[in-house]
């Protein structure tokens, strides 16, 4: 009997050049994915390809860019073992990639969104004035220092039982850092370009509203857990406003994974490149059966 299947798709800082490569040099559908790609944002593929991989790593481009390698390894793994997911989850941006894995989003509209997303996401706020730290510790800690301060700082992603990211003001999460670190909590700066989730971030989700308003969304094939609910269920009609405010709010990873394991999910398949999901599920589920499928070889050795 086959188990159930918890299809996980990756966010930004996952990305490589050449990713996706050995795939569609070896499966027919990974290339259509890439080709398609092509035809939607001319020069995306090329910059996948051969980089560099500054210009690979703006927002803009990386967030279209990973949906591109994540669909690519998905399809290419469908093809190949006839099998579909029970359920789907994505990292932010990732949640594009499993409603596109799903069925509810086509590909084209996805990297267009995402395209946009990225933009959007990078103009809201000025280059230095917003900043995004990793705490390793208790998230009470964290919520309640988030809570006192009276700038702008909030969790952006709860992404293990002990490790929350905060985002917001420059200003207001070097203040919250150095009270996390009183507490005895260690602070990690992230290199970012950008608050990300955070309410810093609200004139980019203003801004994709009305595109993600304007785009058709399927009924979904598999449930897909909503970042920003931890939740599966939501009717097509009900997805542009998610999305929306996923922009500016937590990343609700480990309440996610928590919920898929509660459904039934027995194996966890991260697609795409990088192994960050698959190591975030292990800090979350110890004993969770996690398999990543990103490479040609991965997809070969793939065994349930």
């Amino acid at each position: 009997m086959t188990p159930k299947i918890a299809a996980l798709f990756p966010g930004q800082g996952s990305h490589s050049v050449g990713m996706g490569a050995d795939l569609t040099a070896a499966h027919a559908a990974a290339e259509a994915v890439y080709a398609q790609a092509e035809a939607t944002l001319p020069g995306l593929r090329a910059l996948i390809e051969t980089g560099p991989l500054e210009d690979l790593t703006l927002t803009a481009n990386q967030q279209p860019a990973l949906v591109v390698a994540s669909i690519a390894a998905y399809r290419a793994w469908v093809a190949q073992t006839g099998l579909t997911p029970d359920f789907g989850a994505g990292h932010s941006l990732g949640e594009y990639s499993a409603l596109v894995a799903a069925g509810s989003l086509s590909l084209p509209d996805a990297l267009r969104l995402t395209r946009e997303r990225g933009e959007r996401m990078q103009q809201a706020v000025p280059v230095g004035v917003g900043a995004m730290c990793a705490v390793m510790g208790d998230p009470a800690a964290v919520l309640e220092v988030c809570a006192a301060s009276s700038g702008v700082v909030q969790p952006a992603n709860f992404n293990a039982p002990t490790q929350t990211v905060i985002s917001g003001e420059k200003g207001a999460v070097d203040a919250a850092s150095a009270e996390l670190k009183a507490r005895g909590l260690k602070v990690i700066p992230l290199k970012v370009s950008a608050p990300f989730h955070c309410a810093l971030m609200q004139p980019a989700a203003a801004g994709l509203a009305p595109a993600l308003s304007d785009t058709p969304f399927a009924p979904l094939a598999f449930p897909v857990y909503a970042n920003v609910t931890a939740e599966a269920g939501a009717a097509p009609a009900a997805l542009p406003e998610l999305l929306a405010a996923q922009i500016t709010g937590s990343v609700r990873w480990v309440e996610t994974i928590r919920a898929l394991a509660d459904a039934g999910a027995e194996v966890f398949i991260e697609f795409g490149p990088g192994t960050v999901l698959t190591g975030l599920v292990k800090r979350i589920l110890p004993d969770a059966r996690t398999i990543n499928v990103g490479t040609a070889a991965q997809l070969e050795a793939f065994a349930l």
